[in-house]
């Protein structure tokens, strides 16, 4: 732990601004396909798969605002399983989650940023001007950071605004031009192919919970957690199934015809080809902001575990101007810049889809395990109701999920999880040849 001569960090997140920080994590790059994917499967019915994904977020989230509101150190996952079930569980969580899935993701994201972008100025589309791109995207993000975590979080804030507003005007002007007809449910669809659409829609539901990585640094945690998560989870899915209804009520089955950006179609119907570009730049300007969001939330999982000594001490260095930890954003950074030079959108995104869910699953086991644990339940904090209810039917939910995954990317998680575990025990074992060291 830090001694108490060096600087700290601040709590100076709300629940508006944890709640805006949650809806930006989560409302990506998948907003602009998302409508296509569900009209393809469920047709008018796509609601129902909205409806299940939010209840399943739900489920997860409810577990994340009880340990949150207990656990409100500054880690959000890793601090609830390593807290929970102690530090090597943590570290796997850890790791999973900054290299496994959020740096994984934001690669994606930027490279999903700059093929967009290679529409405008196919120069985009060389690689090493791509690289540049990303070094100097990644840069200026880190930079913003760095300079202090209130500011970090004002710019997420207003590019979750940015993205929000054409997004909703766009809802505004479509429901003067709807055909109830292509709302009319004539046929509805049968479970299985509910369960396979919701499944798919389901990941442009992650990133909620990485919102939580600065606990340490919201104020009044046990109360603004769950209000800030809650508030942020009822705006996700409302946009999301305002923007379905509009985009199904105008477009219909034509939906299916513009599988790659049905939104800009849209856009292009109702306003002209203004509307298209509108949204394209929506578009990216959506994925900036959660780059920059995530480079706010996921940095603080290695400043965590650096302080728990899991990781080189130097990356729990918090700036001394700006109380900001600035090697840990750095490292977040870098790690980003390299993933998304070496990979395509693809790859990137079936990767980081795979290994949320098992961080999921370690959350709702760390929920239960910390129901019971003496000595954290005394100072109150937000507590569901219905007893286990809610983390068995959780846990249920995510094996489903689990179950679908490839073997292929079982056995990269089997591998990656070796490699940390011999990582853990090595450094482990330096540590305590360095204590022992010291005391001679």
């Amino acid at each position: 732990m830090q001694k108490s001569t060096e600087p700290k960090l601040k709590r100076e997140i709300g629940p508006i601004s944890l709640a805006l920080n949650a809806m930006n994590l989560t409302i990506g790059s998948g907003i602009f396909v998302l409508p296509a994917i569900v009209a393809g499967n469920l047709g008018p019915a796509g609601f129902i798969a909205y409806f299940a994904c939010g209840l399943l977020l739900a489920l997860i989230m409810l577990c994340y605002a009880e340990t949150g509101s207990k656990v409100t150190t500054t880690g959000g996952s890793y601090a609830y399983v390593e807290k929970a079930f102690g530090p090597l569980a943590g570290f796997y969580v850890n790791s999973l989650f900054w290299i496994g899935f959020s740096s994984l993701a934001d690669a994606a994201v930027i490279n999903a940023m700059t093929d967009m972008l290679a529409i405008w100025i196919p120069a985009f589309s060389v690689t090493y001007i791509r690289v540049i791109f990303f070094i100097l995207l990644f840069g200026a993000l880190a930079l913003i950071n760095i300079r202090g975590v209130k500011q970090g979080a004002q710019f997420a804030a207003t590019a979750t605004i940015l993205k929000l507003v054409p997004l909703l005007l766009l809802v505004l002007v479509g429901l003067f031009y709807i055909s109830p007809g292509n709302l009319a449910v004539k046929t509805w669809p049968g479970i299985g192919n509910i369960g396979g659409t919701s499944l798919v829609l389901f990941f442009a539901f992650m990133g909620t919970e990485t919102a939580l990585n600065i606990s340490g640094e919201i104020k009044n945690p046990q109360k603004n957690i769950p209000k800030g998560i809650f508030m942020g989870i009822v705006g996700i899915l409302i946009t999301y199934l305002l923007i379905q209804f509009v985009a199904q009520g105008v477009l219909g089955n034509q939906l299916l015809e513009h599988k790659d950006a049905p939104l800009a179609a849209l856009g292009t119907r109702l306003i002209g080809p203004v509307g298209g570009t509108i949204i394209l730049v929506t578009s990216i300007v959506s994925m900036l902001g959660l780059l920059s969001g995530d480079i706010l939330s996921s940095s603080r999982l290695l400043f965590a575990a650096s302080e728990d000594k899991l990781l080189p001490a130097f990356l729990s260095r918090v700036h001394p101007k700006f109380a900001t930890p600035y090697w840990g954003i750095i490292a977040y950074a870098a790690a980003g810049l390299i993933f998304a030079s070496l990979s395509d959108f693809k790859q990137l995104a079936e990767l980081a889809a795979s290994s949320v869910l098992f961080i999921y699953l370690a959350v709702v086991l760390a929920t239960i395990r910390l129901r019971y644990k003496k000595g954290l339940n005394e100072n109150g904090g937000f507590k569901m109701p219905g007893g286990l209810l809610i983390p068995i039917l959780g846990i249920v939910a995510i094996c489903w999920f689990l179950s679908h995954i490839t073997l292929a990317e079982v056995k990269a998680l089997a591998i990656f999880f070796a490699a940390l575990t011999i990582f853990y025990f090595i450094n482990k074992a330096v540590r305590e040849k360095r204590s022992t060291a010291s005391d001679v």
